[in-house]
């Protein structure tokens, strides 16, 4: 953390980003959008009007365009995070629970942990309302592994700081098992396979990860898919995991050619495959509007018991929204020829 003295008036550092030498002239908060997860124009520009904003030292307006070499940092009165980790009284499903461990079932749209424009109503806000004590993890308390905010499934959080320590050493080991369901546009080819490709941040979105044309570049990421059921247009598959890279398996299916169905972030929200008539694209919306984000779920995890080095293996159900849509696949595949 970072407490900013000089012509800023001790305003703390909650963002700072050094522009690439190449980048063209852009707009600062366009620069930001692409910068900084889970925030909207209109907080940026705000953010601007009031002075947060800083390029090489100095205040910027809401007309100023970044360039190359510019050093960018959002700043505020306050430190980051502070205040963030205050209970509140969510909903979990909680599936599993003894001394050591906390398993639950995470409903799509709630956030793992609080961070920038979630600073409440997360998984953690509602841990800690339920559990008095849960080992730090800086302000991720009891967490070992994550998930999306729009990914539904199942997670496990160490209530010991032994658990943690275990859990954490299992995940870095690869040793936790972790499959996913995702329904995804267009026939998958093979039945199954394996996608072998380091997985990076994407240069020219930064809320994007991308796979890397450059095989010495990116984080090491491994994808195990097997076809469940087949609907023409679209594939019900299963993932599994050797590694967990930020949006691996939106990365991976999208490299392969089948986004998932209705990533917005990663395109999925287009209507890739199939025709354009207007019954079609009529079907289309009617499933967007089911499920609106990701068609994705983390079905089964499995580890050793932190305490008891007994294998845990959990299955969760579909969540109603991605049951719903793949049965209106399901009919819809019956009476159309592709």
């Amino acid at each position: 953390m970072k407490n900013i003295e000089n012509n800023s008036g001790g305003l703390y550092e909650h963002f700072s980003f050094n522009v690439d030498l190449g980048q063209d002239p852009l707009r600062v908060d366009k620069y930001l959008m692409n910068k900084i997860e889970n925030t909207t124009r209109t907080k940026i520009q705000s953010g601007i009007k009031n002075g947060n904003v800083f390029a090489n030292g100095t205040k910027v307006k809401t007309n100023y365009k970044v360039k190359g070499g510019d050093e960018i940092k959002v700043l505020f009165c306050y430190p980051p995070n502070e205040n963030l980790l205050i209970p509140e009284k969510i909903s979990l499903n909680i599936v599993y629970e003894d001394e050591s461990i906390i398993v639950i079932n995470k409903d799509p749209g709630l956030v793992v942990h609080p961070g920038h424009g979630n600073y409440s109503g997360t998984l953690v806000n509602g841990l800690l309302y339920h559990f008095e004590k849960l080992p730090k993890n800086s302000f991720r308390p009891g967490l070992v592994h994550r998930i999306d905010k729009d990914t539904s499934g199942l997670i496990v959080v160490a209530k010991t700081e032994n658990s943690m320590a275990n859990l954490s050493s299992q995940f870095q080991k690869k040793i936790t098992k972790r499959e996913y369901n995702a329904l995804v546009w267009g026939d998958v080819v093979h039945d199954s396979g394996s996608i072998n490709a380091n997985i990076i941040r994407n240069p020219k979105n930064r809320l994007q990860m991308s796979v890397s044309k450059d095989t010495d570049k990116g984080k090491k990421a491994i994808t195990n898919y097997k076809v469940i059921e087949r609907f023409g247009y679209v594939t019900l598959v299963s993932c599994k995991l050797e590694t967990g890279r930020t949006h691996q398996i939106r990365v991976h299916l999208k490299h392969i050619g089948h986004n998932l169905f209705n990533d917005e972030r990663y395109g999925g929200n287009l209507i890739l495959k199939g025709t354009t008539f207007s019954n079609y694209k009529k079907f289309i919306q009617n499933c967007f509007k089911i499920i609106p984000r990701q068609a994705l779920h983390a079905k089964v995890l499995g580890f050793n018991h932190p305490k008891s080095m007994e294998w845990m293996e959990f299955n969760s159900e579909l969540p109603d929204d991605m049951k719903s849509v793949i049965d209106k696949w399901r009919i819809y595949s019956k009476h159309k020829i592709f």
